[in-house]
Order: structure tokens, then C-alpha cells, then sequence
């Protein structure tokens, strides 16, 4: 008999860690450069009297014999609603028969697989004696972001920006407490910026937050927060002067970080350093200590389907789910 796995956040989140997560994530970035990847750009439906999207992200990998589906929601506004912000289902398939092998949560593989976006990216582009993180942003993917950063680099000090005083402080307690890393609020992003070896943005900013000023030689930013056409974090003059690294150029120059820059023309394709599968595949990443790099991840379905598929695999072995059969 064919049954579906189901599987709810509660299951999925005992059977992965960050530090496996940002492994899957490698192997996903390495088998798209690859050329082993079906993977169409997201497709987005604008909820615009809402001011939210559903975002539609099919992939199938040819190597691995691995296919899916994810269909993720972002509305800032859900804390109106005590919602996440980002909410997904992901549909794992048989690409012999199209049978659904799986329906899971895909809230918190969005947020980890993202998180171990910016880990995997400063792994391989920021410097060696990188020890100060700051963040600009202090939501659930700040809070992936420094999960993952702390798997590859020797955090000493965090610095937290966010427009709410209170969440801010809080953030920062949180770090401290559960992380037991030293970390501070600061009240402005020039704060949290200055000075620091690694910086993630997480905001949904539609105008640039992130000065090139205020941005030291040497320096890795994880440009997560434009995910959507129109969305902008870093000034374009920062982007002008820096080492850039996507993940797809489709998604990036439609709505990534440079999306604004590639429609106003002041970043062409041949302005990108590579993808990075490319570096993940070998080649080099950060070529010196004076360099700025910018990472920006649009999000991928094949970080998705690669990370799914191993969750699930992980709970058929230990039992874990329930089964249904759709076709009753």
C-alpha cells in the first residue's frame, strides 16, 4: 500500500541540527552548479491588500533522484495575528511514479536551511580572524543566521540592531543566556555595522539601510533580507565596490539584493564573482583580507528538497510521523 508521511515542525525539528543542516545546504549549492538541478525560479503571487506573497518552489535533482515542492508565505504584518511571519509546506515526490512520499512542515526547514545559507557563505568568505557579528534585523532569521555563523566562526562579540528597543534588548539576552556569547543591543544599524567582521541583514527594508561608509575593508555581509522585487538592504555604491556572490542569477537579479542595482543598470551579470555552489565546488572564495564580500541568497528550492529529503529519510528509519493514504 502507498501511505504519505506526514510530519509536523514538533517531528522535524528532533531529527536535524544546524550543523547538518549547513552540510545538506552544501551539497544543495554544489549539485545546482552542477548542472544536476531542474529548478525553475520562484514564482510569487502578491497578496498586495495584505501586504504578504506565497512564493511557489519546485526542484527536481537529477543526481540524487530527490523531488519536491515548497509554497512558503512572507507577511511581515503576522504578528497582528501571532503568526510567523514565514510559514511553508513542502511536498516531497517520487519522480518515478509523481507519488507524494511526504507532506512536512516547511516553516522551520525555511528558517534553518536559510540560517545555514549565511553560515555555509561566511564559512568560505569572510576572513580567518573574523570574531565580531553584527546583526541588522532581530527576528527568527537573525536568530538562524547566528546559529549558523557560530558552527563556522569564533564568535566573541554580537551587536544587534532593530528598530524596537525592547526586542532588541531582549534578542541580546537571549543570545547571552541560551548561546552564552557576548552580545549587546546598539541603538542605530551604523552601530551594529561599524566594526564588524561579519554582518547579516535581515530586514524587509525596500531602501538601502547598510552605508558603504560604514563598512570596513574586509568585511562579509549575508545580504538575506531581499527576497521579493523591489526589496534593497545594502546602498548599491556598497555593492559597486564589493566581491558578489549569489545563489541563482535568475532569482537574484529578478529580487535579491541586486535586483535594484541590475534594473537600474549599475550591476551587470559579468559585475558577479561566481555563484556559491562555484565556490563550495572550489573556487577560491575570499582572495584577501582587504576585500568586501557580499553574499546574497534569494533561497533556493533545492535547499529545500535536499534538506527535506534527509529529514524525512531520518524519521521512516526511526518511526517517527504518521502515514495516510490520499488515494482512499
Amino acid at each position: 500500500m502507498y501511505e504519505t508521511l506526514l510530519l509536523k515542525q514538533s517531528e522535524i525539528k528532533q531529527l536535524s541540527s544546524m550543523k547538518e543542516i549547513i552540510g545538506y545546504v552544501e551539497t544543495a549549492y554544489s549539485v545546482h552548479v552542477k548542472r544536476k538541478v531542474q529548478m525553475p525560479a520562484k514564482k510569487y503571487l502578491f497578496f498586495k491588500k495584505y501586504e504578504g506573497d506565497l512564493r511557489i518552489m519546485p526542484c527536481f535533482i537529477r543526481g540524487l533522484d530527490m523531488a519536491g515542492v515548497k509554497n512558503v508565505n512572507v507577511h511581515p504584518n503576522n504578528n497582528q495575528h501571532n503568526l510567523p511571519t514565514v510559514m511553508g509546506l513542502i511536498e516531497l515526490v517520487d519522480p518515478k511514479t509523481g507519488f507524494p512520499i511526504a507532506v512536512m512542515d516547511g516553516t522551520w526547514i525555511t528558517n534553518m536551511r536559510t540560517g545555514a545559507a549565511g553560515g555555509v557563505a561566511t564559512k568560505y568568505l569572510a576572513r580567518e580572524d573574523s570574531e565580531i557579528l553584527g546583526l541588522v534585523g532581530a527576528g527568527m532569521q537573525a536568530l538562524t543566521q547566528l546559529m549558523a555563523i557560530k558552527e563556522v566562526m569564533d564568535i566573541k562579540e554580537v551587536k544587534v540592531s532593530c528598530r524596537t528597543c525592547s526586542h532588541r534588548e531582549s534578542f541580546a539576552k537571549m543570545i547571552r543566556d541560551d548561546y552564552g556569547l557576548d552580545a549587546r543591543p546598539v541603538d542605530t544599524i551604523k552601530e551594529a555595522v561599524v566594526d564588524s567582521d561579519v554582518i547579516s541583514t535581515t530586514t524587509p527594508s525596500r531602501e538601502p539601510i547598510v552605508k558603504r561608509k560604514w563598512v570596513s575593508d574586509g568585511t562579509h555581509i549575508n545580504a538575506m533580507g531581499a527576497d521579493a522585487p523591489g526589496k534593497q538592504e545594502l546602498e548599491s555604491h556598497l555593492l559597486e565596490k564589493a566581491k558578489i556572490i549569489i545563489d541563482c542569477w535568475d532569482q537574484a537579479s529578478h529580487s535579491g539584493e541586486i535586483n535594484i542595482p541590475v534594473h537600474e543598470e549599475l550591476i551587470r551579470r559579468s559585475d558577479i564573482y561566481a555563484r556559491i555552489g562555484d565556490i563550495v565546488n572550489g573556487i577560491p572564495g575570499r582572495e584577501n583580507d582587504k576585500e568586501i564580500t557580499v553574499f546574497d541568497s534569494t533561497g533556493l528550492a533545492v535547499q529545500d528538497v535536499v534538506t527535506a529529503w534527509n529529514i524525512c529519510q531520518k524519521a521512516l528509519e526511526m518511526g517517527i510521523g504518521q502515514n495516510i493514504n490520499f488515494l482512499q
